[in-house]
């Protein structure tokens, strides 16, 4: 390590550690409000002397972050984290989910690798942004129901764009071990409803079954996602190199005896750079558009189907020799770099905000969104050594 990286016992830990400890006390699951947590960041970064942007949602519950440090005149580097977490229940936790635990260097708490170690470090690292001669912006950028399709960065993307800023890259510190993250796979998913005829099943075909229909919309996803497995691109950096599709959600049906007149789907498509999820969705909802409806209406022209969609991000892929990948890999200390499957803000940043984007955090994603999840001291400090030197770089 450099002279200016951390170490587990560095003096900043204490810092970082009750800062992570009040952050995971915010119950900002995602069905919410994260003012709460807003208020104290906002009011925590003002007394920094930290300007302060919040991009409130429609409803007035919920609210992002946009925290400048230096001359905001310039390009300089953005840190984006989300506040929001996943829910507990039905979980079974050995400690209070929202109360920060220490034990033998993990620290354990809902949050604390997704992605409020992140967010801690930032912000307990913000006195030295403040105190460093900066001749290049740092940025915080703080969003909220990321959990739910990452829909609380896109106003704060906008709000940027509209502001004219333009940074020179953007770090997301989703929970890589501090790898550097250079690709995720974009998402588009959606329900889709089916509506028959009922009618009691002895006299089963004078009625519409919502879910034989609906099973074999199920057939033309599988179909799909096993062509794309067996025939479709590859990106060989992705654990499972390939563009997949599935059915996650079914219901219908409320008796045996009764032709079932309604059923709901829920599907996916996670993609690779090379394909578009929602060029996929849109192809077998076409089957189910095409083919499907017109028999269902030729028994009953009441019938047909709703679509409803869930969930609809951009992947990310960026260039392994690409400029913000260089810095990465350089204040990281690190070599290498991976693709993910799991989504993240860092796809909007670079499509929607023209923002070259990596992913880089403390945490490991595997204890994400399941009981006892925790973040290591050790990896805290040596996301403290990526910042400080970030911080470094930001004075040149």
């Amino acid at each position: 390590m450099s002279p200016s990286a951390s170490s587990p016992t560095d003096s900043t830990l204490p810092a970082i550690t009750d800062l992570l400890a009040t952050l995971v006390a915010f119950e900002t699951v995602s069905a919410r409000t994260n003012l709460p947590l807003v208020d104290h960041v906002e009011a925590y970064c003002r007394r920094h002397g930290a300007a302060v942007e919040r991009v409130t949602d429609e409803a007035g519950e919920k609210a992002a972050l946009w925290v400048t440090v230096g001359p905001a005149d310039r390009p300089g580097y953005v840190l984006s984290g989300h506040s929001d977490v996943v829910p507990v229940e039905g979980q079974d936790w050995t400690h209070d989910p929202f109360r920060l635990t220490a034990i033998d260097g993990r620290l354990y708490g809902r949050g604390t690798s997704d992605m409020k170690g992140f967010l801690a470090v930032c912000l307990a690292l913000l006195p030295e942004m403040a105190a460093a001669p900066l001749t290049r912006p740092l940025h915080l950028a703080i969003s909220y129901d990321e959990e739910v399709g990452c829909l609380g960065v896109r106003p704060l993307i906008a709000q940027m764009r509209e502001r004219g800023v333009k940074p020179l890259g953007c770090f997301v510190g989703e929970p890589t071990g501090m790898a550097v993250v250079i690709g995720h796979k974009g998402k588009y998913g959606a329900k889709v409803t089916f509506r028959g005829r009922a009618c009691h099943s002895a006299l089963a075909p004078t009625g519409v079954n919502a879910i034989e229909y609906a099973a074999r919309f199920i057939e033309r996803v599988r179909l799909t996602a096993e062509g794309l497995s067996r025939d479709g691109a590859r990106d060989d950096l992705y654990d499972v190199p390939h563009t997949t599709g599935l059915t996650a959600l079914v219901q219908g049906g409320t008796a045996l005896n009764i032709v079932p007149d309604r059923c709901t789907v829920g599907f996916e498509f996670r993609a690779i750079a090379a394909d578009d999820p929602r060029g996929l969705a849109e192809t077998v909802l076409a089957y189910a558009r095409d083919v499907l409806v017109p028999e269902m209406q030729a028994r009953d022209p009441a019938c047909g189907l709703t679509v409803e969609p869930v969930i609809d991000y951009p992947g990310l892929d960026i260039a392994p020799d690409a400029p913000l990948v260089t810095v990465a890999k350089r204040l990281a200390g690190r070599n290498g770099h991976a693709k993910v499957s799991y989504g993240t803000e860092a796809g909007l940043f670079q499509s929607f905000g023209d923002v070259p984007s990596v992913v880089i955090g403390p945490g490991d994603i595997a204890r994400a969104h399941k009981a006892d999840e925790y973040v290591e001291t050790a990896e805290l400090a040596e996301c403290a050594a990526f910042l400080r030197r970030l911080i470094a770089e930001s004075c040149a």
